[in-house]
């Protein structure tokens, strides 16, 4: 079942890249007393997240801040190693917290997970957008098509602010 807006974030942990290499950090240590901005990617460096989805919320991050929101974030099913090299590509460095969710577990949880082993991908994340306040998702824009990043912009997302 699919997670709906209402509904708190199921508890899960996702690795980021520290200073000393791969660190797990929960949800709980991500989302509690915070207003959130998450968005999932299929898959670091493929064309529509690379080109499209990552850049978009990285050029409005300002405009997140100004409203409110403590942290952007992104999630995909990659390594934290991946993660770490795409952030560093697209000179996101800091200002986007990278979340690695390598086997789907943060995916399956909350019921976005996708089935892109047609295209050789393997299970994945679903495209999407949500704004999650300590913990409870308020607002959720899910894509139809993976190389779709339309509902899950950084602009639509800031529609709901």
């Amino acid at each position: 079942m699919t997670i709906s807006v209402g509904e708190r974030l199921p508890e899960a942990t996702f690795m980021v890249m520290g200073s000393e290499g791969p660190e797990p950090k929960t949800t709980n240590e991500i989302f509690a007393g915070k207003r959130v901005a998450l968005f999932a990617v299929p898959g670091a460096f493929t064309p529509t997240c690379h080109q499209k989805h990552l850049p978009g919320f990285l050029t409005h991050l300002d405009d997140f801040k100004a409203r409110g929101v403590d942290l952007v974030a992104c999630t995909a099913v990659n390594d934290p190693f991946v993660l770490g090299a795409w952030a560093k590509e697209t000179g996101v460095g800091d200002k986007i917290l990278m979340l690695a969710d390598g086997n789907a577990d943060f995916a399956r949880a909350i019921g976005l997970e996708a089935d892109l082993s047609q295209a050789g991908l393997g299970v994945r994340s679903r495209r999407y957008a949500m704004l999650v306040e300590d913990g409870v998702v308020r607002a959720l824009n899910i894509e139809d098509v993976p190389s779709s990043a339309e509902k899950s912009s950084a602009e639509e997302l800031l529609k709901a602010l």
